[in-house]
């Protein structure tokens, strides 16, 4: 309903320099000589949460560029700049320098610069810190990659997530606190419910605009928060079939045993260890691949454009 209000009021505004609206992974404004500015806004979530409860807070500024910046390249941008914004209950100097750590780090990995940000005190509001920012990217308007050229018969390209990133840590924290804790060592984690939970969300930028640069691409997706029912933004009019995961990361393994969670539910939430996903013609497959692997990221063909509209997962139907 957001989104809807959001388009109404802009059409309604007339806004000539709009050349995509809300709606999609971010928004695009012309702003002359064939170029534009891809903007976005996002945050971290409730991930903050678990930052505060273990009081580890060098990780989440990352998530926070992350969760920008990877949804900036879905249109083809290149991210150049981020502002933050950090609510937070007290000022505690050592909390705020961990969380900028993060940020100044998550920024390196993804090239942008942080021209600025605000930090806002505030006991009566805040219980614990919020965290989120403002990103910016450019692009040449006519390469512009909406998914509109998305085509049945195209290649789902999937690049391997770090973990379970900052998307369904509600249902996680639900299923596994109460039983686990955060701090006591999980074994099919290898380490503690807290360090897995806090694992940065992975930062694509560098391998996707590398495939850009050689690759003819049709439609990129950041399996976030809706995960795979998210492809359906590139375009409405298309289907996508996904006929293979990776086994799945132990942690997600985790939450479906202990928390009884449907596979349908599971693919609706979780990224399930594919936090990007490029969509290409079959002959540019091979090559967006091996691009991927020269970044360091894990790369597989996990499904086809179809015609008929809709998202399934191994035979699942999501949306």
């Amino acid at each position: 309903m957001l989104e809807r209000l959001k388009k109404t009021y802009i059409k309604s505004m007339g806004f000539g320099k709009v050349v995509l609206e809300a709606g999609h992974y971010a928004s695009l404004i012309e702003i002359g000589g064939g170029r534009a500015l891809a903007l976005h806004v996002d945050g971290v979530g409730t991930k903050t949460m678990v930052a505060s409860a273990l009081g580890k807070y060098d990780t989440v500024g990352i998530d926070c560029v992350a969760m920008n910046v990877n949804d900036l390249i879905c249109l083809g941008a290149e991210p150049i700049a981020l502002l933050d914004y950090l609510a937070i209950n007290r000022a505690d100097e050592k909390v705020i320098e961990e969380i900028v750590k993060g940020l100044v780090n998550g920024a390196l990995e993804a090239g942008v610069a942080v021209v600025g940000g605000e930090t806002a005190v505030m006991p009566d509001l805040i219980n614990g810190f919020d965290l989120a920012a403002m990103s910016i990217g450019v692009l040449d308007k006519d390469k512009a990659i909406t998914g509109k050229a998305v085509e049945a018969g195209d290649v789902i390209l999937g690049l391997e997530s770090s973990g379970i990133h900052s998307n369904g840590l509600t249902l996680a924290r639900k299923v596994l606190i109460p039983r686990f804790g955060l701090k006591s060592n999980v074994e099919e984690l290898g380490g503690t419910l807290g360090e897995e939970l806090l694992k940065p969300t992975r930062i694509y930028v560098k391998p996707v605009l590398s495939i850009l640069k050689e690759c003819e691409v049709h439609g990129l997706g950041h399996i976030t928060g809706g995960s795979f029912m998210k492809l359906r933004r590139l375009n409405p009019n298309r289907g996508f079939r996904i006929d293979w995961l990776p086994e799945p990361k132990p942690i997600f393994q985790l939450i479906k045993r202990h928390g009884e969670v449907e596979d349908r539910e599971m693919y609706r939430t979780f990224n399930m260890g594919v936090g990007f996903c490029v969509i290409a013609p079959e002959d540019a497959a091979e090559d967006a691949i091996t691009i991927a692997r020269k970044h360091g990221v894990t790369c597989w063909r996990i499904g086809s454009v179809v015609k008929k509209p809709g998202v399934v997962v191994k035979n699942v139907r999501i949306a």
